[in-house]
C-alpha cells in the first residue's frame, strides 16, 4: 500500500490508510447501500441497453445526429453503472482495500470518465437542440452525422484525458500535497478543478436549454396561432417542442440528482466533514445513479420515435411468442387432444 498524507477522521482512525475512507460503520448502512446500488445499478444498465438497442435498430433513428447524441449519453450511463457499483459496494459493504493506489485511480478515472460523458453528452444534445430551433432552415447543413461522430470522439477522449490525471501523477501521494477527505490519493487542486469543470459543463447546459426552452415557447405561440396550417414545417416544429420539454426534465433531474453531491464535495474542499456527512456523501453518491436510471424513461415516455421502435420491438416478440402456438404441429397436437375428448 502506497504511503501518503490521507486526511483522517482522529475519533475513527490516526493513519494514512483508505480503511479512514470506510464511513459505513454499521450492517444495516452497507445493507441499504447494497441495495440501491444492486437496484440501481442493474435498472440502469437494463433500460439504457434497451435505449442502445431501439436507436442503432432502427435505420431512420440512428441516422439522426440527436439520438447519436442520446446513444452516447446511455453507453455513459451503462459504463458509469458498471464502474461505480462495483468499485462502491466492493470497498464500503465489502471493505476491500487490498488493491494499490494505481488501481484504486483507475477505478475512479473510469468512473469520472463515465459520469463526464454523461454530462458532456447531455451538452452535446443541448446545443443540437439550439441549433436545430434557432436555425431550423441550416440545421441539416451544420449539424451531419461525421460532425456529430467528430464531436463525440473530441467528447470521450477529452473526458478520459481529464479522468485520468491523478493515475498519471496529479495525486496528493505524488506530488506530497493536500489530500481529499472523501476519495483516498486524490489531490485536492485536482478535486477543485473537476469540479469546475462539471459546473461549467452544468452552466453551458442550463443557458442552452435557456435559449432552447424559450424559443421553444415561442413556436407554441406560433402554432396556436395557425392551427389551421398543417405541413412539414409545423411537424418539425412539434417534434422539437416535445424533444427541448424531454430534455428540459431530464436537466431538472440532473441537477436535482447531483448538486447533494457537489454541495459536499464543494465543502469538504474548504472545511472538515465529520463522520455524519461523510455518511451522507456515501449515500448522496447512489442519486447519480438514480439520475442514469431516470433518464431513459424519460426518452421512453416522452420521444414518440423511441416509444414507436420499443413497441415495434414488443409486437416482434409477441409474434415471436405466439408462432410457436400456431404452428402445424402445434395445431395437429390440438386437433388430437380434441377428437380424444
Amino acid at each position: 500500500m502506497d504511503s501518503c498524507r490521507i486526511p483522517a477522521n482522529t475519533s475513527k482512525c490516526s493513519g494514512n490508510t483508505m480503511e479512514c475512507f470506510m464511513v459505513l460503520s454499521t450492517q444495516a448502512q452497507k445493507i441499504s447501500i447494497g441495495i440501491l446500488c444492486g437496484l440501481f445499478g442493474t435498472m440502469c444498465v437494463f433500460e439504457n441497453s434497451l435505449v442502445l438497442y431501439l436507436i442503432f435498430s432502427s435505420p431512420g433513428i440512428r441516422k439522426k445526429p440527436s439520438y447519436l447524441f442520446i446513444g452516447s449519453l446511455a453507453l455513459a450511463d451503462i459504463l458509469a453503472s458498471i464502474i461505480f457499483v462495483c468499485s462502491f459496494v466492493n470497498f464500503h459493504v465489502f471493505n476491500e482495500a487490498g488493491f494499490s493506489k494505481e488501481v484504486f485511480l483507475l477505478q475512479l478515472g473510469g468512473v469520472n470518465t463515465s459520469f463526464s460523458a454523461s454530462l458532456s453528452s447531455l451538452l452535446l444534445t443541448a446545443l443540437d437542440r439550439y441549433i436545430s430551433i434557432s436555425r431550423p432552415s441550416e440545421y441539416k447543413l451544420l449539424m451531419t452525422r461525421k460532425r456529430a461522430w467528430t464531436a463525440l470522439a473530441v467528447l470521450w477522449v477529452t473526458c478520459a484525458t481529464i479522468a485520468g490525471l491523478p493515475l498519471l501523477g496529479w495525486n496528493c501521494c505524488t506530488l506530497d500535497s493536500s489530500c481529499s477527505e472523501l476519495f483516498p490519493f486524490v489531490d485536492n487542486n485536482y478535486l477543485s478543478g473537476w469540479i469546475c469543470f462539471v459546473m461549467v459543463l452544468l452552466g453551458c447546459i442550463v443557458c442552452a436549454y435557456g435559449h432552447v426552452l424559450w424559443r421553444a415557447r415561442q413556436h407554441v405561440a406560433y402554432m396556436e396561432q395557425h392551427q389551421a396550417q398543417a405541413g412539414k414545417q409545423n411537424s418539425r416544429m412539434r417534434m422539437d417542442v416535445m424533444l427541448a420539454k424531454t430534455l428540459a426534465m431530464v436537466l431538472a433531474v440532473l441537477m436535482l440528482c447531483w448538486s447533494p453531491v457537489l454541495v459536499l464535495m464543494i465543502y469538504s474542499i474548504f472545511g472538515r466533514l465529520s463522520d455524519r456527512l461523510r455518511k451522507v456523501f456515501a449515500f448522496c453518491s447512489t442519486l447519480c445513479l438514480l439520475n442514469s436510471m431516470v433518464n431513459p424513461i424519460i426518452y421512453a415516455l416522452r420521444s414518440k420515435e423511441l416509444f414507436s421502435s420499443l413497441r415495434r420491438v414488443l409486437s416482434h416478440f409477441r409474434r415471436q411468442l405466439k408462432a410457436p402456438e400456431e404452428s402445424p404441429e402445434a395445431e395437429s397436437t390440438h386437433k388430437s387432444s380434441v377428437i380424444e375428448t
